[in-house]
């Protein structure tokens, strides 16, 4: 599911911050999920759209490997709605 995206990430130096981006509906609960991703030393960013439907959440750690950034993705995806930019 993230072949091509772990094929960029084994191209970097590790351990990197990376920079991860989720859309989500504007609901607490919603984003309560997706921030639950992140350990307290990263850096959340949210962002409502124009319209307040929905929320850009931008999430800001030191990840220690390609396959920790993918781990992430695909605990995300468990999440209904959220989508990874």
């Amino acid at each position: 599911m993230f072949d091509k995206l772990k094929i960029q990430l084994e191209l970097q130096e590790w351990p990197s911050v990376y920079m991860f981006k989720f859309i989500v509906l504007n609901e607490p609960q919603k984003i309560a999920q997706v921030s639950s991703l992140f350990s307290d030393e990263a850096d959340i960013r949210l962002q409502p759209s124009k319209n307040d439907k929905y929320m850009s959440l931008t999430g800001t750690e030191l990840m220690l490997s390609a396959d920790h950034v993918i781990e992430r993705y695909e605990m995300a995806a468990k999440f209904e709605g959220v989508i990874a930019l």
